[in-house]
C-alpha cells in the first residue's frame, strides 16, 4: 500500500487551522430552552458529572478526534489530552489509518500518559474495514491504550476525493465483529446520521453514535479547497440538531457539528444528547495560544453550559435532558416531515428527578 495518508493529513490540518471551513447551519437557533425565573437551584451546586462507556466524566464534554499520524500531531494530541484529563472530559484521536499503514507513527496517537484516567477513544474509518483484519484494528486500539473505538463514516468526503474510498457496500455488517471486543462509537464527520442508519448501527452492536452533523466543520469544503475545485456537496447533510432528534431515541448520542457555545451544548443535551463534542475550535485555540488557551476557552464554554442548566432549573444532567424546550423554524419543519413530536419537547413532565 502506498502511504498517502500522511501528506493528506498535513493538508487537512493546515486548511482546518487557517481557512474558513465552517459552513451551514446546525439549527441550534431553532431551539429555545424554557426559562425558569425561580430555578430552585444553586449554580454552585449543579452536578455536571456523567458516566459514559464505563468512564466517569466531570462534564459531558469531549475533545473529538482530529489528527494523528504525522509529527506535527504528536504534541497537539498530547497537549489536548492533558487538557481533557485536567477538566475531566473525554478525548479522541484522529484517524489511525496512518498508523495501520505505517506502524512506527503510533506514538503520534499515544496520549495515555497525559490522560491516565479519562476516556480515550481510538479512530478508524468505516471505509478501511475491508483493508485491515479485525485483529490488526484491535491491536492498533490496544497499542494506544484506548477505552473505545470510533469508526468514522465519511462517505461525502470520500466521494469527492480523487484518491477516496468509494466502496461502502456492506460496511455496517463489518463493524459487528469489533463490537464484541470493545465499545464502538459510530462517528459521522459533518453530514449527520439518520434514524434509519442509527437502527442498523444499534443492530450491529454499536454503543453510541457521534452524529457529526451538518453546520460545523465541513470536510467536503476542506477537500474542495485542497483540490482547488468547488462542489455543490458543501450543502449536503443533516443539520446537527435534526440528527440528534433522529438518533437519540435509538442509541446514545455524542453531539458534534457546530457546537460553539455552552448554550449550544445545553440545547444539544435537551434534544437528547448524552455527550457533546468539540473539535475545530480546540485546534484553533491551541494554535493561537497553546494548551492554556484551550483550557481557558473550554472552561468558558463549561461555565456557559452550567448557566444554561441554572436558568432551566436543572440540578443535574438528567434534569437538563428532560427540560422543556420549544422547536421552531427549519428544525420544526424537519420534525413535522419526519414525524418527530415537537409538542413532547415543549411539555415534558420533568419531575426534576435526582441524578
Amino acid at each position: 500500500m502506498n502511504w498517502q495518508t500522511g501528506p493528506r493529513k498535513i493538508d487537512h490540518l493546515k486548511l482546518a487551522a487557517t481557512e474558513n471551513v465552517e459552513y451551514g447551519d446546525p439549527l441550534f437557533n431553532d431551539v429555545t430552552l424554557i426559562h425558569e425565573s425561580a430555578p430552585e437551584t444553586n449554580l454552585n451546586d449543579i452536578e455536571t458529572g456523567v458516566n459514559f462507556l464505563g468512564k466517569k466524566l466531570k462534564y459531558p464534554f469531549m475533545i473529538v478526534g482530529m489528527t494523528g499520524g504525522i509529527e506535527e500531531a504528536k504534541q497537539i494530541n498530547r497537549d489536548l489530552a492533558k487538557v481533557a484529563e485536567n477538566l475531566g472530559i473525554g478525548f479522541g484521536v484522529g484517524s489511525q489509518r496512518a498508523m495501520l499503514e505505517k506502524p512506527e507513527v503510533w506514538n503520534t496517537y499515544y496520549v495515555r500518559k497525559e490522560a491516565p484516567r479519562t476516556l480515550v477513544v481510538g479512530n478508524i474509518g468505516l471505509a478501511q474495514l475491508d483493508d485491515y483484519s479485525i485483529d490488526k484494528i484491535l491491536q492498533a486500539v490496544k497499542k494506544i491504550d484506548a477505552d473505545a473505538l470510533a469508526v468514522h463514516m465519511n462517505p461525502a468526503q470520500e466521494a469527492i476525493q480523487p484518491e477516496g474510498d468509494w466502496n461502502f457496500k456492506d460496511k455496517i455488517a463489518k463493524i459487528k465483529p469489533i463490537t464484541g471486543k470493545l465499545p464502538v462509537i459510530a462517528k459521522e464527520t459533518g453530514a449527520g446520521v439518520s434514524r434509519e442508519i442509527a437502527i442498523k448501527l444499534r443492530s450491529s452492536g454499536v454503543k453510541a453514535v457521534d452524529v457529526g452533523g451538518y453546520g460545523g466543520t465541513n470536510w467536503v469544503l476542506i477537500e474542495a479547497m485542497r483540490q482547488g475545485e468547488p462542489t455543490p456537496f458543501v450543502d449536503w447533510g443533516i443539520p446537527t440538531a435534526a440528527s440528534i432528534l433522529e438518533v437519540a431515541p435509538i442509541i446514545p448520542v455524542i453531539a458534534t457539528g457546530g457546537i460553539r457555545t455552552g448554550l449550544d451544548a445545553a440545547k444539544a443535551m435537551g434534544l437528547g444528547a448524552s455527550l457533546v463534542g468539540i473539535g475545530l475550535p480546540t485546534l484553533r485555540w491551541y494554535m493561537a495560544g497553546g494548551r492554556e488557551n484551550v483550557e481557558a476557552n473550554l472552561m468558558r464554554i463549561i461555565h456557559e453550559f452550567k448557566v444554561a442548566m441554572f436558568l432551566t432549573g436543572s440540578n443535574n444532567i438528567r434534569e437538563l435532558r428532560e427540560t422543556n424546550l420549544v422547536i421552531t423554524g427549519k428544525l420544526r419543519e424537519w420534525c413535522l416531515a419526519r414525524g418527530i413530536d415537537i409538542m413532547h419537547f415543549a411539555n415534558r413532565e420533568t419531575g426534576k428527578a435526582v441524578f
